[in-house]
């Protein structure tokens, strides 16, 4: 029986890679959420706005194209209708280089990629309910 559940909160997620995202989603919806992805990693923000209403964000930190996640949270935050929104990192970036810039940056957290498939749902459930998540393992 499935304790955590996310029925009926909205995640966007910013991934490059198919593995990953079909275990994020897996995941995700295993737990009830609806869940929408930016297959390419874009970052575009207009997908994220016309995906309202999100209740949390999960960005990826090392995106192709010469863009970063730290480069895709700054226009989050520059957008009024989506600055609101908590965006969690879910990386594979060095925890010891990542995690100071995080928290400086103002995200709401940190989950280390590979991520704990037991662990991930409860840990998105506590970052939407406002909760600051730090997982570096």
């Amino acid at each position: 029986m499935l304790t955590t559940t996310l029925r009926g909160k909205r995640i966007f997620i910013v991934e490059d890679n198919e593995d990953n995202i079909f275990v994020l989603l897996t995941s995700l919806r295993q737990h009830g959420a609806e869940v929408q992805i930016d297959w390419w990693a874009k970052g575009d923000r207009q997908a994220l706005a016309k995906s309202l209403p999100i209740d949390l964000i999960i960005l990826d930190l090392m995106l192709p194209g010469g863009r970063t996640g730290f480069d895709i949270f700054d226009e989050i935050r520059q957008n009024t209708t989506l600055d609101h929104i908590p965006v969690v990192a879910v990386s594979a970036m060095d925890p010891s280089i990542a995690l100071p810039k995080v928290r400086d940056q103002g995200f709401a957290g940190f989950i280390s990629k590979p991520i704990d498939i037991n662990l991930f749902p409860q840990q998105i459930a506590a970052l939407i309910a406002g909760e600051n998540v730090w997982h570096a393992e």
